[in-house]
């Protein structure tokens, strides 16, 4: 069993198990990306490394995709370069979710307004969605429209959802200042949990901004792709779901990891891969 193989079975995410409908070698390389994702993130998150070591090992991977590799790869690394050269995709977009990775080593950091966060989104989800789209095939140009907003959509989902366990992560807060003035909580009333209805008002305000961006992917859907794409549009309903559950519960998630039940998830996978 390969190395990515073994991550993407460890962390039992939705993401792998949208992967199934994939042809064999698309399905391997999009094993391949989700391992490299995870190994970069969780290296950045890693609550024993210490930042010295974090990033040396991001700058490792930074290495890896440059003019002239390193010749002592892992074969993760090996894996995730052939995965770029099968597709032709653009370097720079592996780069990205490292930069994106690797600002998170600062726990303090703070985003002033969306502007600010959706460049962290782009780089952390978006351009994921844009590697994966060559994996899967993709032909036509609203693909990577779909893509972006799709990431941004699916990145606030998780912001929201894990604000609770982002605090007590080096106390990271993911939620733009401006958006937390204007409903008049304050980071000391975040810090404190204080649960109430700004919280619910800034939590639906900031939920209508993913909302958003899950209608502008679904208006960018490229329907001759949609074989190609039944492994994201799995990942938009369940995580689009996820979203509304949260809205419906009003936003309980300083205790809480909002997902949907498992039979759930297994109907919106059949009906994803049949196209229903």
């Amino acid at each position: 069993m390969s190395e990515a193989v073994e991550i993407t079975k460890k962390a039992k995410s939705n993401l792998a198990i949208a992967f199934a409908c994939l042809p064999k070698q698309r399905r391997k390389d999009m094993i391949t990306l989700y391992a490299y994702c995870r190994i970069v993130d969780d290296l950045a998150d890693s609550p024993t490394l210490p930042r010295e070591e974090k990033i040396a090992g991001l700058t490792e991977w930074k290495d890896c995709f440059s003019e002239n590799p390193p010749k002592n790869l892992t074969s993760t690394q090996k894996a995730i370069l052939e995965v770029r050269d099968r597709y032709q995709i653009d370097n720079q977009l592996f780069l990205e979710i490292i930069e994106g990775c690797e600002s998170d080593l600062n726990p303090a950091q703070r985003f002033g307004d969306w502007e600010d966060l959706k460049k962290y989104t782009y780089q952390v989800a978006c351009c994921v969605g844009l590697i994966s789209i060559k994996v899967f095939g993709c032909k036509s140009p609203d693909a990577e429209k779909y893509a972006i907003n799709l990431g941004h959509a699916l990145q606030l989902t998780n912001i929201l959802r894990d604000v609770g366990e982002d605090l007590a992560d080096n106390m990271r807060i993911y939620l733009p200042e401006n958006d937390m003035t204007r409903f008049q909580y304050s980071e000391r009333d975040l810090v404190g949990k204080v649960y109430d209805g700004r919280f619910i008002a800034m939590m639906q305000y900031i939920s209508e901004r993913a909302d958003h961006y899950y209608l502008e992917a679904e208006k960018y859907f490229p329907i001759e792709d949609r074989r190609a794409l039944r492994s994201s549009e799995a990942m938009r309903r369940i995580y689009h779901g996820i979203l509304h559950k949260m809205q419906d519960e009003k936003f309980q998630v300083f205790n809480y990891r909002c997902t949907l039940s498992k039979p759930r998830k297994i109907w919106i996978l059949l009906t994803s891969f049949l196209g229903i």
